[in-house]
């Protein structure tokens, strides 16, 4: 049965604070730099989510994209748009919130989402700049 990766791409915009409970105030500021900014930043996130599967004869699809569409709104949409990673996101109150932590937040975020079958999902990618991407597998 041939295999097909589909993906959907959404965007949402989000403020934080790189800052390391486990580091000094300065040790925080070496290491983050000019994004330990006591206010924080923000950024406009592009992400992509991949599914894996084999096509379904009767469908024609891997899975249903508006399925996928509907996930990627309830589990990483509504949670993260428009609003402040390290107060707003539980997951986020002593795990700092690098693009590579959103990214598995996405991940595991999906990976429970029951529109979801667990096995299909492939990949999650964010593009926190036009020169900076996370790319997540779930390893």
């Amino acid at each position: 049965m041939p295999k097909v990766i589909i993906k959907r791409k959404e965007h949402f915009s989000a403020c934080h604070r790189l800052h390391s409970h486990h580091l000094s105030d300065e040790e925080n500021k070496i290491v983050f730099g000019k994004c330990n900014n006591l206010n924080g930043h923000g950024h406009n996130y592009n992400i992509e989510v991949s599914v894996f599967g084999e096509v379904d004869l009767k469908t024609g699809m891997v899975m249903n994209l508006v399925d996928l569409k509907d996930a990627i709104k309830d589990a990483v949409l509504v949670p993260l748009d428009h609003k402040n990673l390290d107060l707003d996101v539980p997951y986020f109150k002593n795990i700092v919130s690098t693009t590579e932590n959103v990214a598995i937040f996405i991940w595991n975020a999906l990976k429970q989402h029951p529109k979801i079958p667990s096995s299909l999902l492939y990949e999650v990618i964010i593009h926190e700049t036009d020169n900076n991407t996370v790319i997540y597998r779930g390893e």
